[in-house]
């Protein structure tokens, strides 16, 4: 590789890192006192305490932005620009999952959201296995956490039909 082209590989990972990130700062927004509301609602005994997903989501951020770049970086592939579509589309589901939840309290929308964030999930892994397949596996951490995120909305909503 050239110091060029090396360049170019590293602000563009920076760019997706920047993006990714970006996203996390828009959900995080909404859910500044979400330990709070967090502690108040009644959980399924198999919830995670509230202090674990703020580490968790750092990490898998990081994760799918290296993904991401990765794929960028083969964006001549035919199923790259779907992949990097359905990438995009799923960190707007990401964050609009916090505003739903934590900042205007609708559960069932917040469920349906997060259900959506799945199968955009599962698409992006889908087209980015075809394209780099490391990129697919860094995503994977990604998918397994909302497949858990899916049962464990679902259960808060039901258990908290007043809350939310």
């Amino acid at each position: 590789m050239t110091t060029n082209s090396l360049r170019h590989s590293a602000i563009s990972l920076m760019g997706w890192l920047l993006l990714s990130f970006a996203a996390a700062s828009v959900g995080g927004i909404a859910a500044i006192e979400a330990q709070d509301f967090y502690k108040l609602l009644q959980q399924p005994a198999w919830a995670p305490p509230g202090k674990a997903f703020g580490p968790v989501w750092t990490l898998l951020y990081a994760m799918i932005a290296v993904a991401a770049w990765l794929v960028w970086l083969k964006r001549e592939h035919p199923y790259a620009k779907k992949g990097l579509v359905f990438f995009l589309l799923q960190l707007i589901a990401n964050a609009l999952w916090c505003w739903l939840f934590f900042a205007w309290k609708m559960g069932g929308l917040a469920f349906l959201d997060v259900v959506v964030l799945w199968g955009l999930l599962s698409v992006t892994v889908y087209y980015f296995v075809f394209v780099n397949r490391w990129a697919a596996v860094l995503m994977l951490p990604c998918w397994g956490w909302v497949t858990f995120a899916v049962a464990l909305n679902l259960a808060v909503w039901q258990l908290n039909p007043q809350s939310l």
